[in-house]
């Protein structure tokens, strides 16, 4: 007999169901209902709601409730700082059973074989993992990545069953101005899914960006901003990282009425943050305490997210649909008690039956070595560029201050909390060094260092002395990539991500615990933010303080506050 012939025998209770879940209730998202009811599952499908049913294995879940298991719509593996299966291993757990991701970050370092480690890992893990093509490899001509992913490079991964689509598409003004490379992409993925990335903009330049296919965005900070994406076609995924925290910001827009073109991601958490806090359950029950109704929120946890990128299989807790399943407390604490992905209980035994993949890119970190002198900044006439941190976002302010000097160099300034920051290169191509002032991350001594440096992952470190700079930066060549704290000329912390210097090869619990020190190493020098690793690694990307494109597409290069 048939897998389809038992579905149906079983749904109609001519033989006893795989699995039976009796005495709780479901959560109906197409009335918002909670419905008393046995759930009974054959394989990875449920065949049975709102009868009673027999199974060769019953589970009592009196009291509980069920809901269909939620999906983490955009977010980079690497940036939880563990691999693909321990990703898997430490957020199934929460109930987030199906994840899209954007191997960007490795992709940025290794170019197609990091693409390729993913989509390995990803048909291992119990976890349904899916994967975007990264599409901005490398994601800026003014920095140096590790790798160059043209069309031609993608188009072998484009029919590879966990693949859906051309991930996010961060190149707006190259869209917006055709640029041939950026065209060339769009073309090769028209009629399937294109994943947006395009903060602030608006007007007309959305339109034409709109124009080329793409349908979802992930980057709305404020609820008018995403109003209008909305009404212009968009799927707003509301995101809510470990840096970039924009649920509190787009509440008013989580509504019953709009919750079908609503999904949520996570985009960077890292697994510290996850352990104080959850995941995708973590903003489904802050929601729901800020007032939002909870068929909104978990309408976009999954069903709505499901239609967004197209698997039509899942998000209903419905006869025929995929069991990826979670057993609740309640539907306002959210607090996932028994998982099913796929049909299959999630257990450390179901964990262990997954197949390893081999770690690439363990010697990717090819800096030069560099001294004191190397962080030296010229006094210049008038104001200097200083980058600003924006806490909870990754956007920085392009800010100018007379900084004072000493000799012929520009120093930091601590009463106005201006430190420097540097990116060097460590791919080994060019050697590049840059350097320049941020503001807002508190130190008062030290340095951090991070090979964690989006998009391209150079290595990135701020501090108040260049001695301490320049320890932290040569440490991560020893350690093979990661995060370094140096304070008086000692490492008072680190943590070694030698796969492609992202990712440990460590257990979660592992890099969680050691996180949780790093962190205390970084509170020690005086910094005032929440996650300043995650900052640090993001300090690379572009300043745009006005969104202002040139008619050749880029913006202009004296916007940017590193210097060198």
């Amino acid at each position: 007999m048939s897998n389809l012939e038992h579905r149906i025998d079983q749904g109609t209770g001519r033989e006893p169901a795989d699995i039976v879940l009796k005495g709780g209730r479901f959560f109906d998202l197409v009335t918002g209902e909670l419905v008393a009811s046995d759930i009974a599952i054959c394989g990875d499908t449920v065949v049975g709601t709102g009868g009673a049913y027999v199974g060769v294995e019953e589970i009592d879940i009196t009291g509980r409730i069920v809901v269909p298991g939620f999906i983490d719509t955009h977010l980079h593996i690497e940036s939880s700082l563990v691999t693909p299966h321990e990703f898997d291993r430490c957020v199934l757990p929460y109930g987030v059973t199906t994840v899209i991701c954007d191997p960007h970050e490795i992709a940025n370092v290794l170019g197609a074989e990091g693409i390729q480690f993913f989509l390995d890992s990803a048909e291992q893990t119990i976890m349904d993992i899916r994967v975007q093509l990264s599409s901005c490899v490398p994601a800026t001509h003014l920095e140096t990545a590790g790798a160059d992913l043209p069309i031609e490079s993608l188009l072998p991964f484009r029919d590879h069953p966990k693949v859906i689509g051309l991930a996010e598409f961060m190149n707006f003004p190259g869209v917006i101005h055709k640029d041939p490379i950026c065209m060339a992409k769009l073309e090769a993925f028209q009629g399937g899914h294109i994943d947006g990335h395009a903060p602030l903009l608006r007007g007309l330049d959305l339109n034409g960006y709109l124009s080329a296919g793409i349908r979802t965005e992930h980057e709305c900070t404020t609820a008018d901003e995403a109003m209008e994406k909305i009404r212009k076609g968009m799927h707003i995924l509301v995101r809510e990282g470990s840096v970039s925290k924009d649920l509190h910001a787009l509440l008013p827009i989580i509504t019953e009425r709009l919750s079908p073109f609503l999904a949520l991601c996570t985009d960077d958490r890292n697994p510290l943050d996850i352990a104080e806090e959850g995941h995708l359950d973590y903003m489904i029950r802050t929601a729901i305490a800020h007032g939002v109704e909870p068929l909104a929120i978990y309408r976009a946890a999954s069903i709505s997210a499901a239609r967004a990128f197209g698997l039509r299989d899942r998000g209903l807790v419905a006869p025929g649909w995929r069991a990826d399943l979670v057993v609740v407390d309640s539907l306002e604490n959210c607090k996932a008690e028994i998982v099913f992905a796929g049909g299959r209980r999630v257990t450390s035994k179901l964990f262990a039956t997954r197949q390893p993949v081999a770690p690439v890119g363990l010697d990717s970190v090819k800096a030069r070595i560099v001294k004191s002198a190397d962080f030296g900044v010229p006094v210049t006439q008038g104001e200097t560029p200083v980058m600003g941190v924006l806490p909870g976002k990754i956007i920085t302010e392009y800010r100018r201050y007379r900084l004072p000097s000493s000799g012929n160099q520009t120093t930091v300034d601590l009463e106005n909390d201006i430190i420097k920051v540097a990116v060097i290169e460590r791919h080994g191509k060019n050697g590049n060094h840059a350097n320049g002032f941020v503001q807002g991350f508190g130190l008062k001594k030290g340095a951090i260092a991070s090979t964690v440096g989006h998009d391209s992952h150079n290595i990135c470190v701020v501090g108040v002395s260049e001695d301490d700079m320049a320890i932290a930066a040569n440490r991560l060549g020893d350690i093979k990539g990661g995060f370094v704290v140096v304070e008086d000329g000692k490492v008072t912390g680190e943590i070694p991500l030698p796969v492609a210097g992202l990712m440990s090869l460590e257990p979660y619990e592992s890099v969680r615990d050691t996180l949780h020190e790093l962190r205390k190493a970084a509170y020690a020098l005086g910094t005032t933010l929440q996650e300043p690793f995650l900052q640090v690694a993001f300090l690379p990307l572009p300043v745009i303080p006005h969104l202002k494109i040139s008619d050749k597409g880029m913006v202009d290069v004296d916007k940017f506050c590193l210097i060198g």
